[in-house]
């Protein structure tokens, strides 16, 4: 730690700068787990080097994605828990550039925060630490910056992106879709990072009992369930990829359903999905009633239990779904692909 680089006219400001350097020195060993050889500079300089390992990719494409955490922040302050909403901040980004065929190479983050509690600082990178290792991406740097007077002092925002690679050749492509092909749903861990807006209203999260367990909840608490983090599917996906003809992928994130499964569905086709067929996790059970919240709002809001949609061959069905389970995910046919004459890509039956 440099301790000389302080200064008392702007630590009197609100910003201690020695705190931005305690902070970096606990992240350093959660950063260290991320590591799979291809960085090439130590935490703290002015820009994150990585060597890019061109084996066996003839054209190479880098794919891109950012997001932040959102709302769901709000949650984690008042449960005064901060180790998780790191992985939300990789699997929003990680789970992006898979849908293009993409392996995640690494990722940086950014934090900004009304005072920099450089425990609570380490306590968010360990999540982040822990997305990237499930995503395989190394965390090769990113930004705390401490904001007095424009946070408060117990908040805080994360965001950040990822970058990821793909040969051009095996970036996936919707064009290549027919009739009868299967749509296989990867189910979520819960509400994942998306909807909390419309969750903090209906459950009234400020005032209410966020650590009793709750019998609608299966026993969990209402806290525990909406800060479980989102589901990684980057190596369960790359896997996939290697032995199936997939189709298309969409990261079921906000707009739901209705948005982003068209995304994934070329002109002429639509996608139709049996209701019956979906596990729904309670927690959605719980938000629909308590809010009465009309059906398709649900679906047009929330992933309602499938955090991901692959589409593939009808041939190669089964063989998608074995992959995808000895990989851990518990996968399964959700519908199925049809023509169309109208512009709707969706439909729910």
């Amino acid at each position: 730690m440099n301790d000389k680089s302080r200064s008392e006219s702007y630590a009197r400001s609100g910003v201690d700068i020695t705190a931005g350097y305690k902070a970096v020195e606990l992240m350093k060993p959660l950063v260290a787990r991320t590591m799979t050889g291809n960085h090439s500079d130590d935490i703290g300089g002015f820009g994150g080097l990585f060597e890019l390992d061109m084996t066996g990719i003839t054209r190479p494409v880098l794919v891109s994605g950012t997001d932040g955490v959102g709302t769901k922040l709000k949650i984690a302050f008042l449960m005064d828990k901060h180790d998780t909403v790191g992985i939300d901040c990789v699997a929003m980004c990680v789970n992006d550039v898979i849908c293009c065929g993409a392996r995640p190479l690494f990722f940086l983050d950014y934090i900004a925060c009304g005072k920099n509690y450089p425990e609570r600082i380490a306590e968010i990178v360990s999540g982040v630490a822990e997305g990237c290792v499930q995503s395989g991406a190394e965390l090769i740097g990113g930004e705390t910056a401490e904001m007095p007077g424009f946070y408060p002092v117990d908040e805080y925002d994360l965001a950040g992106f990822t970058v990821g690679v793909a040969d051009k050749s095996r970036i996936l492509n919707k064009d290549t879709m027919k009739e009868g092909d299967v749509v296989i749903g990867l189910p979520s861990s819960g509400v994942h990072s998306n909807g909390f807006s419309l969750v903090r209203k209906v459950l009234d999260v400020e005032n209410a009992d966020l650590r009793t367990p709750l019998p609608e909840l299966d026993g969990r608490s209402l806290g525990e369930t909406l800060l479980t983090p989102t589901r990684i599917y980057v190596k369960p996906m790359l896997k996939l990829m290697e032995k199936v003809d997939v189709r298309s992928v969409a990261h079921i994130t906000g707009g739901g359903f209705y948005e982003n499964i068209p995304r994934s569905i070329p002109d002429g086709f639509r996608a139709r999905i049996d209701k019956r067929a979906l596990r729904i996790p309670p927690i959605f059970k719980l938000l629909q009633t308590r809010g009465d919240i009309p059906e398709r709002d649900m679906f047009n809001t929330f992933n309602m239990g499938v955090g991901m949609t692959v589409v593939v061959p009808g041939a190669q069905v089964q063989d998608a779904i074995d992959i995808l389970r000895d990989a851990g995910e518990e996968a399964y046919i959700i519908g199925d692909i049809l023509h169309t004459d109208t512009d709707e890509k969706v439909v729910l039956i």
